[in-house]
């Protein structure tokens, strides 16, 4: 029998003296040229996998068993200078969050050079123009302007091209992909993805997928494997797997994809919670040298009503002026142009007990709750703070309010905790209480589950549809996540470079969309049901 280019058995990583297990003793192998998925949650233990092959564990874990055989090679046994020679030249990794994994301090050319300077004899010249070539493959726009910028000048998709390009330079035999679309919009999540494989398929190279988004297992494996706990739990054919899932788990990961669900409202009626006639958010210039860059119309134009009771979904791709026209409906950021009226009243320049009460009749989950969440205070505190100005109120009953504001997320007893004894889940629910705690008109949700795998996202969503049902807020529901839409949004508003190019109920939307940019998001927005 041919050897497989990848063959890891009875893999243990742990940690803590081995009290820890994060990896418990699994078997799996990549052949040349395979696309292998490897499924799970948070904390199953697959980027633990994934790292223990390039020995780029975090501190704490180590490898404590088991073998990793690549080429016949035990890298387990092999000496750190040895496993060197192998990373970047045959094994290649793109990271989650390519702002970590870029040096902010370095131009994208000289982060690109350094790995051809050291795993090949090319000269100077010779590497430079290996690297504009690369870029171009990726759809860089000015290869040469780039290679002399820094990360922080590009955008979440651009940064991730260029992690690909650097990486696939090299030519490895094997790359492994760790959630590298997560944070992305559904048109960046294709054209990342389609440019891998193609570079991949192209080379011949093999690809180690790590996710947790089933449509892309679907869409790009040959072959996957699920994890639950540091174990494998079921492997096969990625296709048949997912189309029928064997053991309990993998059917639970498959049932919590977000469906359609009946709508909450069926119409607008009344006057609008909230509404934004024309308006506008314009960003100035920066200073150069002798010139100034012109400025970014972030939003323009927009005219928007939300009304009682209903949830209206903003959906576009990044850089769209979504998150920004959700918080200057807030006037978390000043618009610069148009209208605001909060229940008819005109507030885009209120200010004294008119602002005062616009702001605490709406509010606001933000994307990653774990940077908008005071580490210091507990969560009881957190979840109170929004009720200091509330009028009439003992602290008795602030803290009654509070404690039945947990039950009605799920997190009873919690309040003593802080932020950081909380998983990603738990927090988002922290949020969300901070938000409904008052009773709100109107709560505008941005980007509340797109960092959550699939698991934690059905019950976040669950739980933002039921207590709206039983609060009856409005929401603004901020997201490129296609199918998390189609789960909560009576109407949906298409956003195309700070203008709103559609809008209609969610059915319409969905199966009869009329602009190509909406026909575009959702022929990108991986689907399971392309399986069947």
């Amino acid at each position: 029998m041919r050897q497989p280019l990848l063959d890891i058995q009875g893999l243990r990583v742990t940690a803590a003296g081995g009290r820890i297990v994060a990896v418990d003793g699994i078997s799996f192998h990549v052949e040349a040229g395979e696309i292998l998925a490897v499924v799970g949650e948070s904390g199953s233990g697959k980027t633990a996998t994934g790292r223990a092959v390039i020995g780029l564990l975090p501190p704490g874990l180590t490898c404590s068993g088991g073998a990793i055989r690549f080429r016949g090679e035990d890298l387990l046994a092999a000496s750190s200078s040895r496993i060197r020679e192998f990373r970047g030249a045959e094994i290649g990794m793109v990271f989650q969050e390519p702002m970590v994994s870029l040096n902010p301090a370095m131009t994208i050319g000289a982060q690109m050079e350094e790995g051809m300077a050291l795993h090949t004899a090319l000269s100077r010249a010779e590497i430079r123009a290996a690297c504009i070539a690369m870029l171009k493959r990726v759809q860089i726009r000015d290869p040469e302007q780039c290679l002399a910028a820094y990360p922080h000048e590009f955008s979440g998709g651009m940064r991730q091209r260029i992690m690909l390009a650097s990486v696939m330079m090299l030519k490895p035999a094997l790359l492994i992909a760790d959630e590298p679309t997560t944070a992305l919009d559904t048109l960046s999540q294709r054209e990342i993805l389609d440019l891998m494989v193609g570079l991949a398929r192209d080379e011949g190279t093999a690809v180690l997928l790590i996710t947790h988004n089933l449509g892309l297992v679907a869409r790009y494996a040959d072959r996957a494997i699920v994890m639950q706990r540091g174990r494998i739990v079921e492997e096969g054919e990625a296709r048949s797997l997912l189309a029928s899932p064997q053991q309990a788990y993998t059917q639970a990961l498959v049932d919590a994809l977000p469906r359609r669900l009946p709508r909450i409202r069926r119409q607008s009626e009344g006057t609008p919670v909230l509404e934004a006639r024309a308006l506008e958010v314009q960003y100035g210039g920066r200073q150069r040298l002798f010139r100034r860059t012109p400025g970014v119309k972030a939003v323009n134009g927009v005219d928007l009503a939300i009304y009682p009771g209903e949830t209206v979904a903003l959906v576009g791709g990044s850089g769209s002026g979504k998150t920004t026209l959700g918080r200057a409906m807030l006037r978390l950021v000043e618009p610069t142009g148009g209208q605001l009226l909060f229940r008819g009243e005109d507030i885009t320049r209120a200010k004294g007990e008119a602002y005062r009460r616009f702001r605490l009749a709406c509010q606001i989950v933000f994307q990653d709750p774990y940077s908008s969440l005071d580490p210091r205070q507990r969560i009881g505190s957190i979840v109170m703070e929004p009720l200091r100005h509330e009028p009439g109120i003992s602290q008795a009953e602030k803290r009654e309010r509070v404690l039945k504001t947990f039950e009605d997320v799920g997190l009873p007893g919690f309040e003593d905790r802080f932020p950081h004894q909380l998983s990603g889940g738990q927090r988002q629910r922290v949020a969300i209480a901070r938000a409904i705690v008052r009773h709100p008109a109107l709560v505008v949700a941005d980007e509340p589950v797109s960092a959550l795998d699939m698991t934690v996202q059905k019950q976040i969503l669950t739980l933002f549809r039921r207590l709206q049902q039983e609060r009856g807020f409005a929401c603004l529901f901020v997201s490129h996540d296609l199918a998390a839409v189609e789960e909560v949004a009576d109407r949906v508003i298409v956003m195309q470079q700070g203008k709103l190019v559609e809008e209609g109920d969610r059915d319409g939307i969905f199966d009869c969309p009329r602009h190509p940019y909406t026909r575009a998001l959702l022929e990108a927005a991986p689907r399971l049901e392309a399986i069947a």
